[in-house]
């Protein structure tokens, strides 16, 4: 959550607490100048704040992308880094997602446009990214769950809801993520 700043110090971070918590369209209303060099996400009033993500997570975002482009079915978009609206109360910014809706340009797509969510476990979210994001894209009914874990060598799983939960339905091995829904692809980490 974010604290405010000490009085008498520079901050490059300053977001005015909020004693009953924040809504989704209060922090998509935030200036550039707030949002700027870091993630803002909203559960359940409370702020989630993380960095920027490092050269590695963005090495990894990009080399998803690549595989995962060319292979998309018409009528799907991947898009990394967009906001995801859950509601009023919270909002996500996956690390990349595969929409159901090419082309619409908005500020925040709804968690029902999502078909994949995917997210790059990084050492400031890996509690968010394992457990909390997990639990919120299930609970939105997100029929697909990427999870990657950049260690060496990297390892991606691939979950698919089922029953209102999420179920590995690949596994990389040996540094490749080989899955057949929601499309087939090859990932190689």
């Amino acid at each position: 959550m974010a604290a405010p700043a000490e009085p008498g110090t520079s901050s490059e971070f300053h977001i005015p607490p909020r004693p009953d918590g924040w809504t989704v369209d209060e922090v998509l209303a935030l200036s550039e100048k707030q949002a700027s060099r870091q993630r803002i996400e909203v559960v359940d009033g409370a702020l989630l704040v993380s960095p920027a993500p490092t050269s590695v997570h963005q090495r990894l975002l990009q080399k998803l992308q690549l595989a995962l482009v060319p292979a998309l079915p018409d009528g799907n978009e991947l898009l990394p880094g967009v906001n995801v609206r859950f509601g009023t109360q919270r909002l996500l910014v996956p690390d990349l997602v595969i929409l159901n809706c090419p082309g619409v340009d908005t500020v925040a797509y709804l968690a029902s446009d999502v078909v994949l969510a995917a997210e790059i476990v990084s050492p400031s979210s890996k509690v968010q990214d394992r457990m909390l994001k997990r639990a919120i894209y299930a609970e939105a009914l997100i029929p697909y769950y990427l999870l990657v874990e950049p260690l060496d060598p990297t390892a991606a799983t691939l979950f698919a809801l089922e029953s209102g939960e999420y179920e590995p339905i690949a596994k990389s091995e040996n540094g490749e993520l080989h899955f057949t829904r929601p499309f087939e692809a090859v990932l190689r980490l």
